[in-house]
């Protein structure tokens, strides 16, 4: 697993978006035990805190110390810093896991090897990912172009996944059909632009090229800015399915 987000991991944890609580509920209606939970690449902690409402114990693990200092605090939420592929968690421990946001930057086999091992019996596996937002026909093909043209050679090519909706990430479980999700905001350009701030593409240009091109992008998209605050949707997609074949 890839640590990209722990320079800007105070920008992440304020401007990420927030799941939608449908997404939540149609997990947990899927789950069958409700006694603990592993949230893997927990970033914020942003899902860990949904889990820990419903869970009696919640363990989050990222491999990015600066992402867990951040991240929510609760009490029944335990912290720590570990890789996704090989965890000190017990056999049979997890009646759920999930990974918001994270899966494109696991080593695939292994980490489901590692799913298989720590997961109880019927235990469910259950993974999304936000792909690009949309707010207007004419900002959206800005954002595309600075996505795929201006930061394109900048992504770490594991990104491919998100642009393809996890379509295309192996899944060695049977999936469960879930309904279409989107996260939906009214947002100022402000906060528009914090979350263009968020993104590991970003970071790497900035870090060859010295300058933000969000600066630049920015210009060009508040003439279109309508009013104040602009509707943004984001698609979710997601990946579920009982954990079978345990080791």
């Amino acid at each position: 697993m890839k640590d990209n987000f722990s320079r800007q991991s105070g920008i992440y944890a304020k401007y990420r978006p927030v799941y939608p609580q449908q997404l939540y509920d149609f997990i947990l209606q899927n789950v069958k035990n409700k006694q603990t939970a592993w949230d893997c690449g927990t970033g914020n902690g942003q899902a860990a805190k949904e889990l820990a409402k419903v869970f009696g114990k919640v363990y989050a693990t990222d491999i990015s110390q600066k992402q867990i200092e951040n991240a929510i605090r609760q009490i029944n939420i335990s912290y720590s810093v570990q890789p996704a592929e090989q965890t000190n968690f017990p056999d049979n421990s997890f009646d759920l896991i999930t990974v918001a946001q994270a899966l494109h930057w696991f080593r695939f086999d292994d980490f489901y090897k590692e799913v298989k091992r720590v997961a109880k019996p019927d235990a469910v596996f259950a993974a999304w990912t936000y792909s690009l937002l949309r707010i207007s026909k004419e900002i959206d093909a800005l954002i595309e172009d600075h996505h795929f043209n201006t930061l394109g050679n900048y992504w770490d090519a594991e990104r491919k996944y998100v642009d393809e909706e996890y379509r295309n990430i192996p899944f060695p479980f049977t999936k469960i059909n879930a309904p279409p999700f989107s996260i939906e905001y009214e947002w100022t350009t402000e906060e528009l632009e914090g979350y263009l701030n968020t993104w590991s593409g970003l970071q790497k240009f900035i870090t060859t090229n010295q300058y933000n091109p969000v600066d630049q992008l920015m210009i060009q998209i508040k003439p279109l800015w309508k009013k104040e605050k602009m509707k943004i949707v984001f698609p979710v997609h997601m990946l579920m399915g009982p954990i079978e074949n345990q080791v």
